[in-house]
């Protein structure tokens, strides 16, 4: 089991979100007041592309994590900062399968659709930061690390503090791709 350490939303598109006490998650749609929030796609690039696709991006979660790998690479990243939603610690999730079933808080649940595919935005927040988020296995596997994303299946209200507890999907388990 893991906690929440922070929450952050932003109604206008801009690569960082500000924090807040409580975010508010509601079903099928993402976070109340979000620019992200919908049924469908929010993000510029996919919008040009096919605005009626489903928005499997609804929640961004981060596990504070690589904040602490990022700063011994001397950057200075807070919560929100990448554009994340939600902010955990002491939960893998870049090891959740897709599928995954995260319950945050008292009643809120979101389903771990893929990984978020770091962008130029992050290089242009900090120099060197794109490098910093992505590595490669030694089977030469590009690995992201910059977060992971879903859709919500429960409303609630979700604050830092709050715990976060993981339900696997039936096996075989699959991979996270990014979305």
């Amino acid at each position: 089991m893991g906690v929440i350490t922070a929450v952050s939303l932003r109604r206008g598109h801009h690569f960082s979100k500000t924090n807040g006490l409580s975010i508010r998650l509601i079903k099928g749609l993402g976070v109340a007041g979000d620019a992200h929030m919908g049924e469908n796609v929010k993000h510029r690039s996919r919008v040009a592309r096919d605005p009626t696709l489903p928005n499997l991006r609804q929640v961004h979660l981060i596990h504070e994590e690589l904040f602490d790998e990022l700063r011994d690479k001397n950057f200075t990243i807070r919560p929100g900062d990448l554009g994340e939603n939600i902010t955990t610690r002491g939960v893998d999730l870049l090891a959740l399968p897709a599928g995954t079933h995260l319950h945050l808080g008292d009643t809120a649940v979101v389903k771990v659709t893929g990984l978020r595919n770091p962008c130029i935005q992050i290089e242009r927040f900090q120099k060197g930061l794109l490098a910093a988020t992505l590595d490669k296995e030694s089977s030469g596997r590009l690995i992201r690390k910059a977060g992971i994303m879903s859709t919500v299946l429960a409303d609630g209200d979700v604050r830092p503090g709050d715990a976060v507890s993981i339900m696997l999907p039936a096996e075989p388990h699959q991979p996270l791709l990014p979305v």
